[in-house]
């Protein structure tokens, strides 16, 4: 029994997943995650809305040329959408709009003090959409939603600022 040679197996006899799942689960690895919001009604309501990975990168050039990938798929007559570049452990990289074949990218802000000075006014522009939507101004307030998510897109961790705003000038 311990006479026999040694035969390797292919990875998907080991794991028992087929090769293209295997293809996924590696890039689970990979360091940048290009995301979209959620907008399936259910997960909203309860509040356990997750962003939906649209492709992993290994870098955040690649990331942010993937973005603008994406973007061209987005036809002029859709809403624009918010794309953000999240790292590993879910922090937010870089975020911008995407619509019309391109990214406007959302200039990352720089310090707490600025951080706090945007929260507010995406906070007084979320209430602005609710008093809209409450006078029946739904288009008014679908903007001003989009205002704020903007202004939220600038809420880059920490970590990540200085390299997101390098990363933005270099692109330019």
């Amino acid at each position: 029994m311990f006479d026999l040679p040694f035969q390797a197996q292919p990875e998907t006899q080991k794991t028992g997943l087929p090769p293209s799942l295997l293809t996924v689960l590696a890039d689970q690895d990979l360091p940048f995650a290009l995301t979209t919001a959620c907008h399936a009604p259910t997960a909203l309501m309860s509040g356990h809305a997750r962003p939906k990975v649209l492709e992993r990168f290994a870098t955040l050039a690649e990331a942010m040329q993937g973005a603008i990938v994406h973007a061209e798929d987005i036809t002029p007559e859709d809403a624009p959408r918010i794309l953000a570049i999240l790292d590993r452990e879910g922090r937010l990289v870089l975020a911008g709009a995407a619509s019309d074949y391109a990214v406007a990218w959302c200039h990352p802000v720089t310090s707490a003090a600025e951080a706090r000075t945007v929260v507010s006014e995406a906070s007084q522009t979320r209430a602005q959409a609710i008093r809209a939507a409450d006078w029946q101004e739904y288009g008014l307030a679908r903007r001003l939603r989009h205002h704020a998510d903007l202004l939220d897109a600038r809420l880059v961790d920490p970590l990540w600022r200085a390299i997101a705003s390098r990363a933005l000038q270099v692109a330019a």
